[in-house]
C-alpha cells in the first residue's frame, strides 16, 4: 500500500501538471482526518507525514504550546499544552511550539481513498488556479489569443488555453462587433484577479494599448525599437490617432506603420473592425505636436495657455467642420492624445475673441495702474496681459517699447508693484469680485451660482467663457456635462 500511494501521487501530479507535493499534502490531510475522527466529539490536532521516497507514513497527534495560564480560555483546549507541562517533556520547547505524541496509522483503505479523493480534488483546483493566476500575471499588458467558448448577453467566455478561461465583457468589445462559439479572436489582457469561482482573466479589446499592441505586430520597426508608439487615443470602432516617432533619421516612421500600399494599418483597422487610424508624427514642441494631431485639417494659427493648459486652435471657415469632426470627435481625439485643452474657432472667431481680451486688459491697466487708454493700448499690443507680467519684466524691455521713455518705464513698473504689494499686504484677494451684469445674463446661471464664480476669480461672462469643462468642474464641483454647457453658453457671443 505504500507504494500506492507514490504512484498515485506520480499519476495524479503528471496528469493535472501540478507539483507532487501538492498530491502528497492532500493525502496526508486526507489520512489526518480519519485519525481525528477516533477522538470526537474532542476536536484535537493531528499531523501525518508521508516519507516522499518509500511512501511510508506516521500519525502525531499535537499539541500547541501556550502560556500556562492559556490553556482554559482556548476554544479547544485539547489542542494545546501549558509551557510548564510541555517542559517537562522538552525543556528547550517556548510558546509557539509543538509537542507531539506518536498514535496509531490509520489504514489507506476504501474510506481513506475516498476522503483523499475529496482533499485532492480541492486541492488540484486550487493548484492549477495558481498556476494559472502565476502563467498569466506575466503577460498581463500583452495580446492573447482565445477561442470563443460561450456568447451571452453581457460577455463573452475565451478559452485561453492551459485550462484557462478569459472574460471579454461587452462594454470591453468594439461597438457592433459579433462572435460566435469557435471564433478565435485577439484580445489585450488587462489584469489577472484571483476570486472564489476561480482565476479572473480580464480582457479588452477598445483599450488604446490593444491598439498600440497590435501594431507592434504589424510593424517590426516597432518591435526593433527603431520607432516608437508615443501615445494613443481611441473612439474605438470609428476612428483613432497615434503618435510615433523613430530613433533613426533614416526611416520614415509614418511610412513604416503605413506600410506598402496601407498594408500594415489595414491589418490593423480589420482588427478593429474597420477603425480608420490617423498616424501622427510625434513632435516635443506640443504647439506642433498639436498642429499634427489635428490632421487632416489645415491649422491656420495656434495660441497656447501654459497656466491653464490649452490652446485655442484657429482654422479657416472651410476647415471648421472638418477641425471639429463628427460630434466632436476630431478634436477630442487630438485633445487625448496631446494632454491639452483644445480650442477650435474660425479666424473670425479668434479675432473677436482676441479684441475681447484685450479690452478686458485694457480695462485692468486703466483701472489699477490709473493710466489712460492710450498706453494701455500700447502695453496690450505688446503681449502684457497682467500686473505680474509688468513689475517683474526687465525694465530693459519696458524702456525699449516706442514711446516710451525712460520715466514712463519706470513708473509703470513701480506702480504694478505698488498694486501687487498693496494687494498682498491688505489681503486683497482679487479672486473675490462681484459678479458683472453680463455674467448674470448668460443661461443657468443664477446670482448664487454668479457668486461662487466671482469668488473664484470668474466675475465676467468672458471669464467663464475662457473656462475649461474641467477646470469649472474642479472649481464648482459641477457636473461635467453641465459644466460643458454653461461655458458654450457664455461662449455664444463669440460667434455672434
Amino acid at each position: 500500500m505504500n507504494k500506492d500511494i507514490l504512484l498515485i501521487a506520480q499519476s495524479i501530479a503528471n496528469e493535472r501538471g501540478v507539483e507532487e507535493e501538492v498530491i502528497f499534502e492532500a493525502i496526508e490531510a486526507a489520512l489526518a482526518a480519519i485519525v481525528i475522527k477516533r477522538y470526537l466529539p474532542q476536536e484535537v490536532l493531528i499531523r501525518v507525514a508521508i516519507d516522499r521516497k518509500s511512501g511510508d507514513y506516521n500519525s502525531y497527534r499535537r499539541w500547541e504550546v501556550v502560556a500556562n495560564d492559556a490553556v482554559d480560555m482556548h476554544e479547544f483546549p485539547e489542542q494545546v499544552m501549558g509551557l510548564s507541562q510541555a517542559q517537562l517533556i522538552d525543556a528547550d520547547l517556548v510558546i509557539g511550539d509543538f509537542v507531539e505524541e506518536s498514535v496509531e496509522n490509520p489504514e489507506f483503505g476504501r474510506i481513506a481513498a475516498q476522503q483523499a479523493k475529496q482533499v485532492l480534488v480541492q486541492k488540484v483546483r486550487e493548484a492549477e488556479r495558481d498556476k494559472i493566476i502565476t502563467q498569466n500575471q506575466a503577460k498581463v499588458g500583452t495580446l492573447l489569443v482565445g477561442t470563443v467558448k460561450r456568447v451571452t448577453r453581457d460577455h463573452v467566455i475565451l478559452d485561453m488555453g492551459e485550462n484557462a478561461e478569459g472574460l471579454l465583457l461587452r462594454e470591453e468589445m468594439i461597438p457592433r462587433e459579433a462572435f460566435r462559439v469557435g471564433d478565435r479572436i485577439r484580445v489585450f489582457l488587462k489584469d489577472v484577479r484571483k476570486e472564489k469561482r476561480g482565476p479572473q482573466l480580464s480582457l479588452s479589446r477598445i483599450s488604446t494599448e490593444f491598439l498600440m499592441e497590435l501594431f507592434k505586430i504589424e510593424v517590426p520597426e516597432i518591435g526593433e525599437e527603431v520607432i516608437t508608439i508615443m501615445g494613443a487615443a481611441r473612439d474605438p470602432g470609428s476612428r483613432a490617432k497615434i503618435a510615433v516617432k523613430t530613433n533613426d533619421g533614416r526611416v520614415d516612421p509614418i511610412g513604416a506603420c503605413v506600410g506598402m500600399r496601407g498594408a500594415r494599418v489595414q491589418a490593423v483597422s480589420n482588427e478593429l473592425n474597420g477603425e480608420r487610424v490617423d498616424i501622427i508624427l510625434w513632435d516635443d514642441n506640443a504647439a506642433q505636436l498639436v498642429i499634427n494631431a489635428m490632421a487632416p485639417a489645415e491649422v491656420s494659427s495656434i495660441v497656447v495657455d501654459e497656466d491653464r493648459h490649452s490652446m485655442d486652435i484657429v482654422v479657416t471657415e472651410e476647415q471648421l467642420s472638418q477641425a471639429i469632426g463628427r460630434s466632436g470627435q476630431n478634436v477630442r481625439l487630438a485633445s487625448e492624445l496631446t494632454g491639452w485643452t483644445l480650442n477650435v474657432m474660425t479666424e473670425q472667431d479668434a479675432t473677436v475673441k482676441e479684441a475681447s481680451e484685450s479690452t478686458k486688459h485694457k480695462d485692468m491697466f486703466m483701472d489699477k495702474l490709473e493710466i489712460d487708454e492710450a498706453v494701455a493700448d500700447v502695453l496690450v499690443a505688446e503681449g502684457f496681459t497682467s500686473l505680474e507680467e509688468l513689475a517683474y519684466v526687465p525694465i530693459a524691455e519696458l524702456k525699449a517699447i516706442e514711446g516710451f521713455d525712460d520715466a514712463i518705464a519706470e513708473e509703470l513698473q513701480r506702480r504694478s508693484s505698488d498694486v501687487l504689494l498693496t494687494q498682498e499686504l491688505m489681503g486683497d484677494n482679487t479672486n473675490h469680485k462681484l459678479p458683472a451684469d453680463d455674467l448674470l445674463a448668460v443661461e443657468g446661471v443664477t446670482p448664487e451660482l454668479a457668486m461662487q464664480l466671482a469668488n473664484h476669480g470668474v466675475a465676467t461672462r468672458d471669464d467663464l467663457a475662457e473656462l475649461s469643462t474641467d477646470e469649472l468642474h474642479d472649481m464648482l464641483q459641477m457636473d461635467a456635462e453641465a459644466a460643458g454647457k454653461l461655458i458654450m453658453r457664455a461662449r455664444a457671443h463669440w460667434f455672434l
